[in-house]
């Protein structure tokens, strides 16, 4: 597995991701709407207009443990744009450094992995194919389950890609050897293990 960077708090890694936004009409630090979005998240805002109220109910608690001169709350369409702009990716891969870095055994290795797939509230969307299905955006998630976390994600459209495509995708940007992961049924087919045998998982 990899490595863990040095511990590192949540503020100064999000203050390394790169400014996605154009600098016209900017008015909150990019690493601030993050860090409201990431603890909105955590206390159950599922839209940016619950964002936009959880932001205007802490803000004074934001501006004292901050110390940062904030004279009002960013709205739902700050966070809109933002989501817009933002290196999800790159944000994805802090987080996922971030929480690797809490573990209190940073050299403990991991010999089981659980792969879990699920299909994210609100994502669906009608198909611009002739079939007509539903799309939805679904999350494929790596679980350490010595660890109690969830160490590696990616998401997908189910109109453009399938389960098994994410996780094997997922799989190859971690080092895996001597690892067993457990996953559904469906990610046994033989068209799975087609990769270099070093990097292949075993599935169960």
């Amino acid at each position: 597995m990899p490595q863990a960077a040095p511990s590192s708090d949540l503020i100064t890694l999000l203050q390394s991701l790169p400014e996605g936004r154009k600098r016209r009409g900017v008015r909150y630090p990019q690493w601030l709407l993050l860090l409201m979005a990431i603890l909105g998240i955590l206390s159950d805002c599922r839209s940016a207009r619950d964002l936009e109220r959880f932001a205007r109910r802490h803000r004074q608690a934001f501006r004292q443990a901050l110390g940062l001169e904030l004279c009002s709350a960013p709205c739902d369409s700050t966070f809109l744009y933002l989501f817009e702009r933002v290196d999800l990716d790159g944000l994805f891969a802090l987080l996922r450094e971030w929480i690797l870095a809490q573990i209190a055994d940073q050299n403990r290795d991991l010999d089981q992995l659980i792969c879990d797939g699920k299909t994210l509230r609100g994502s669906a969307s009608q198909s611009d194919g002739t079939s007509g299905a539903t799309r939805f955006v679904t999350q494929v998630t790596l679980y350490a389950r010595e660890l109690g976390v969830a160490i590696a994600q990616i998401s997908y459209d189910t109109g453009a890609s399938h389960e098994r495509a994410a996780l094997k995708q997922l799989l190859g940007t971690l080092d895996l050897e001597g690892v067993l992961i457990q996953a559904d049924a469906l990610h046994t087919s033989p068209s799975f293990f087609s990769s270099p045998p070093s990097r292949g998982p075993t599935c169960c």
